[in-house]
């Protein structure tokens, strides 16, 4: 987590410990799916074997892995719906076969399985009441979006357009390369500002749900949700700054942003 997720490593140490502890189980799960499909080359029998041996665990085999062994425990003790992890493998699994999503409804296909699931995991890790999932699901949404903005050159460079490419085309770009945008900044401005009011729109949505985390585990999923809202801002300031470097927010950042949301809602 501290290599992979600036944000999220330092926003986790807000969690009580027990809490932060299943964090980072669910983390390794996660990123160890994600790390077999994002590596260059892919491994694809790699990650079919992972696929198989959780299957094999969640049904009561032995585990070989310990990543995948913990997260079974996880699961179980925390009531993470079996039907949650298979939509996120399902979305890992596409990043083999599918580069191209088309339209947004595609789009959220995929986010649904990437992201929404692992908010709705991350509510029951927290033991917060069903009806705070929609919630979480935005959440969720909200931080992979702003990803796919954040790294839509670093994706294109591999091959995949997450954001639904018939807007792209409709704002007046033919492709995701740096010489197409430098051709017509304006379109991409327009196309990288019109994604931004959706994570907007969701991030919003998902604040409702605060209500229901407690204030210690607030203050780490606020702190989270204020990287990734810096990350917005900088980036709706400046689009073109997407093709210049990783947007993301300096360490220093994270820990004050963290200290000053545990102050305000823990005293």
């Amino acid at each position: 987590m501290r290599r992979s997720s600036i944000t999220f490593f330092y926003s986790s140490l807000f969690f009580p410990r027990a809490i932060r502890d299943d964090v980072r189980t669910l983390y390794a799960f996660v990123r160890t799916a994600d790390d077999f499909v994002d590596r260059i080359p892919q491994d694809a029998k790699g990650f079919q074997k992972f696929c198989e041996e959780y299957r094999a665990c969640a049904d009561g085999s032995e585990c070989i892995s310990e990543v995948v062994q913990e997260f079974v425990e996880l699961a179980r003790r925390r009531r993470i719906q079996r039907d949650w992890v298979d939509s996120f493998l399902w979305a890992m699994g596409q990043d083999l076969s599918k580069a191209v999503y088309t339209d947004i409804s595609e789009t959220l296909a995929y986010v649904y399985g990437s992201a929404e699931t692992v908010g709705m995991m991350m509510a029951r890790i927290m033991e917060l009441p069903e009806e705070s999932l929609p919630c979480a699901r935005a959440l969720g949404r909200a931080f992979q979006y702003i990803n796919f903005i954040r790294d839509i050159f670093e994706d294109a460079a591999m091959g995949r357009i997450y954001l639904p490419f018939e807007e792209l085309r409709a704002a007046g770009l033919t492709e995701v390369s740096e010489e197409c945008v430098r051709k017509n900044p304006d379109a991409f401005n327009r196309f990288i500002r019109g994604q931004l009011k959706r994570y907007n729109d969701w991030l919003k949505e998902a604040e409702n749900g605060y209500r229901y985390i407690p204030a210690r585990a607030l203050a780490a999923v606020k702190t989270a949700a204020d990287m990734f809202n810096y990350t917005a801002s900088v980036i709706q300031r400046r689009p073109i700054s997407v093709l210049e470097r990783k947007v993301k927010p300096p360490r220093i950042l994270v820990i004050a942003t963290g200290v000053r949301n545990f102050l305000r809602l823990t005293i």
